[in-house]
């Protein structure tokens, strides 16, 4: 993994270092366990990690755990998978939020026994009423003077499970006429009966993330909580959460734009319904844009990080071409995937001319952009196979493929003409019969004809049949937050993100390749050997590269 170039985060944290505020850096990344990691997550491990990194401090891994009613022990395993996959291994240790409820509920009785606390009778709707608008400043709840003795009492019970779920909240006692609608005395408890995958019933009270974020971040000594923009109007309230609980080293939260991908829904709650329902083949579908799934196509961390890395790290909202992930796997996989033929839709081919039983081998290169990657032996046999793209029986203008009375190149092999076409009783093409020019092997012809069209082909005794799946974007609208309000992102998932193509030929050499293992078809693009799957391979990007080099 590159180190991280400098930005605004690092120009805040160098002033921070000559200022005294630390001297040491420690960050972390606080995933809630319901659901996968994304595409999106991606850049919120890389900025921490490599923060960390840069400044020679720590990482912390640590699960937003504070909503029982969504997590699950999958996610929580899924996660430490896929963070150590990337290459971002917690340096500063795993931890969870809930193995700080203890403190937080500590912490909430301090904020009460201070007059900055109190419980609210109020339901969801009568607080969003009283809470006022954007122009309007909010008005006091009726229990917002409640004695810090009954404030005590009815925490006390609440923690109890004397009340209904959502019957009532610990609301922090700020400012109801604050123009940040987030310091209008936000509750920082509910009530809910929920098992939690790591507390299990201990608790029936649960605080809410803007009062637990901040206490978990000042316990763990994080130096600087880096997060999404959306947070940025939260940070008043984060500040007054360790200003109140009177920590001495408190953790400065600054914000970063989220990444935005075209052609890519980040809605965890999207993502989870399209597992749920059955419409991709669970959270590593390979059309997912979760790590796991982004994993099973084949793409690699240093594509991942690389991808993010191109896409900056900013304050401003911008929208990153999915091409541009695509390039940077695909500029990889040129340097480092070994090559192999692979027919899709094979045709069979005779080469008349050739004695029965006789096999020759052609070297053929490995990876030519690759000194060390050597050669292999192409197996040659009287019948072979070849794409049924590349014939034509009536070619169009400058068809330089095999066509009837027409010669072509097989690669690294000889030059051959068709001169005989075997139909079925439905008039398709079933067998093309050739014979081979046999001094032309690997070779111009000595006449000094040219060849203008080279094509791929295996051998009939050395394929094997796999399926291939090719896959393509997920949604058909650039933008997904363009979506028109009566329109939902079902109305624009892509009918034909998957294709299947059953019965292509590989090489036989490719039956040892283990699941994960990437090559380049030859003239068809990268694939990815599914880790899932027996004898499939997922196309991980074509050869085409569109993205615009600058």
């Amino acid at each position: 993994m590159e180190e991280m170039s400098s930005n605004f985060i690092h120009d805040i944290i160098d002033e921070d270092i000559a200022n005294g505020f630390s001297d040491r850096i420690h960050t972390r990344f606080p995933p809630e366990p319901n659901g996968y990691l994304h595409i999106g997550s991606a850049k919120a491990i890389w900025i921490n990690y490599q923060t960390a990194k840069k400044y020679n401090g720590l990482f912390n891994l640590r699960y937003d755990d504070t909503n029982p009613s969504k997590e699950d022990t999958e996610y929580v395993d899924s996660i430490y998978e896929d963070l150590n996959w990337l290459g971002a291994a917690p340096t500063g240790g795993v931890y969870y939020g809930s193995d700080y409820f203890d403190k937080c509920y500590e912490f909430a009785i301090k904020l009460i026994k201070e007059g900055k606390a109190y419980v609210c009778d109020l339901s969801a709707d009568e607080m969003k009423e009283y809470r006022g608008t954007l122009t309007e400043p909010g008005k006091n709840s009726p229990y917002r003077d409640r004695s810090i003795e009954e404030n005590l009492d009815l925490f006390e019970r609440m923690k109890n499970g004397e009340f209904p779920d959502g019957s009532k909240t610990l609301r922090a006692k700020i400012d109801m006429a604050s123009p940040n609608m987030n310091m209008r005395d936000p509750a920082i408890y509910r009530i809910l009966r929920a098992h939690h995958h790591r507390q299990g019933d201990k608790w029936c009270i649960y605080p809410l993330y803007d009062y637990a974020h901040p206490i978990q971040d000042a316990l763990e000594g994080i130096t600087h909580s880096l997060c999404s923009l959306e947070f940025e109007n939260h940070r008043p309230l984060y500040e007054w959460v360790v200003d109140n609980i009177g920590f001495e080293k408190k953790p400065k939260q600054r914000e970063f734009a989220r990444l935005n991908v075209t052609y890519t829904v980040m809605s965890k709650r999207y993502l989870r319904y399209l597992v749920e329902n059955n419409m991709v083949d669970g959270w590593d579908d390979p059309r997912m844009p979760t790590i796991c799934g982004l994993r099973r196509r084949g793409y690699t961390p240093a594509s991942i990080f690389d991808f993010v890395s191109r896409a900056g790290v900013a304050k401003a909202y911008s929208i990153v071409d999915i091409e541009l992930l695509e390039h940077c796997i695909r500029e990889e996989l040129n340097l480092s995937a070994p090559r192999r033929i692979c027919v899709s839709d094979p045709i069979k081919v005779v080469i008349t001319n050739y004695e029965e039983g006789k096999v020759e081998y052609f070297p053929v290169s490995n990876n030519p952009n690759d000194p060390d990657a050597g050669t292999r032996d192409l197996m040659f046999t009287r019948e072979i196979y070849i794409d049924r793209s590349d014939f034509e029986e009536v070619p169009p203008p400058k068809f330089f493929r095999m066509r009837p009375d027409g010669e072509v190149r097989l690669m690294g092999a000889y030059i051959v003409k068709c001169n005989e076409i075997i139909k079925d009783e439905n008039g398709n093409v079933v067998e093309i019969h050739c014979t081979a020019d046999l001094e032309s092997g690997n070779g111009m012809p000595f006449d000094g004809r040219k060849i203008k069209g080279t094509i791929h082909w295996i051998s009939a005794e050395n394929a094997d049949k796999v399926t291939l799946m090719v896959y393509d974007k997920l949604f058909t609208i650039e933008n997904v937050a363009d979506i028109p309000e009566d329109k939902t992102y079902n109305d624009y998932l892509n009918p034909n993100s998957l294709v299947k193509i059953e019965n292509a030929l590989v090489e036989k050499c490719l039956a040892t390749a283990n699941g994960g293992d990437k090559f380049q078809f030859v003239r068809n693009g990268y694939f990815c050997k599914d880790t899932k799957y027996e004898n499939t391979y997922n196309k991980i990007v074509g050869l085409k590269d569109s993205f615009p080099k600058k």
